[in-house]
């Protein structure tokens, strides 16, 4: 019998109702796309209830064509939130859906292709977001480059350059080009990883790079919280998105098994992840967090 007072759920919990391993082998070439992935990302987060958290907002979200991105996207659109997002040219496609699916919310999305290694670009971002959408709230930023190596001797200084100019120098020019246009209340989140907590022997440069976001995101946190604008870092476990897709050295049969190892027994869907970026976003709900790590990894607690 129903409890009274209680709403009836039929649907099963998402912790054992999203995909599992195995998934079909398969693979893109960088960046790839979502919409050619198998199964698809989930991302529309259903049973989410927005409450309005962020209305009146304007979030910049690089990374935001697919993925995590596309999920906070989303949700930052429901809560109340007009969104810019960044991208590279190769993924129009998959940026052309996440705008879709914000305006569905009612909210607008200013799309903005482009390479983030670039500092200009970076900067021009910024620009374009407070200029077309009349301000800026809350920086994510979240596009990211991996290039796996299954051996040190892959390592190579032209692939250690990317990968930080994307993961860790695009930061820090974004951060830069935004403080003028933050206010109290306003929030920067940072994407990072588990690998960045415990070192990688195969995500050399990704987790290298991440980890320097981290401690640049705690090294400003003080600055920026004298300002009443709040700093902190996601790092989410293995997830089923495009960024491991188009991994280049990554085997196929290794994908297939993506996230079996955590105690949850697989990856998280974007949907899963998103809802972190909200409460960190949200001055009601994370006013008194700052300068933190919010670790979203399906059980992984050795981050040692």
């Amino acid at each position: 019998m129903q409890e009274q007072g209680r709403d009836r759920i039929d649907a099963p919990p998402v912790i054992t109702s999203e995909p599992t391993p195995d998934f079909p082998e398969q693979k893109q070439d960088p960046p790839g796309l979502e919409s050619e992935m198998d199964p698809r990302p989930r991302y529309r987060a259903e049973r989410y209830k927005a409450a309005g958290k962020l209305t009146g907002k304007v979030a910049l979200i690089t990374g935001g064509d697919s993925g995590i991105g596309r999920a906070v996207a989303l949700l930052y659109a429901r809560e109340g939130a007009d969104v810019a997002i960044v991208y590279l040219p190769g993924e129009q496609s998959d940026a052309e859906e996440t705008r879709q699916v914000v305006e569905e919310q009612g909210r607008r999305c200013l799309l903005l292709p482009g390479d983030l290694c670039e500092p200009e670009f970076c900067r021009d971002v910024v620009e374009r977001t407070v200029r077309e959408l009349g301000r800026l709230n809350i920086l994510v930023s979240n596009a990211a480059y991996l290039n796996s190596k299954l051996h040190l001797e892959q390592l190579t200084a032209e692939d250690w350059d990317r990968t930080f100019k994307t993961n860790a120098y695009a930061y820090f020019h974004l951060v830069m080009a935004a403080l003028p246009h933050l206010d109290e209340g306003d929030s920067i989140i940072a994407t990072a990883t588990e690998e960045a907590l415990k070192g990688s022997t195969t995500m050399i440069d990704y987790a290298a790079s991440k980890a320097a976001l981290i401690t640049f995101t705690k090294s400003i946190a003080p600055h920026l919280a004298a300002r009443g604008v709040r700093a902190n870092v996601v790092a989410p476990g293995p997830t089923w998105t495009v960024l491991n897709v188009a991994d280049r050295h990554m085997p196929p049969g290794d994908l297939a098994q993506v996230g079996s190892e955590t105690p949850v027994g697989r990856p998280a869907q974007p949907e899963e992840i998103a809802p972190a970026y909200v409460f960190l976003a949200s001055d009601a709900d994370s006013s008194f967090v700052t300068g933190e790590v919010l670790a979203v990894t399906g059980g992984e607690t050795d981050t040692r």
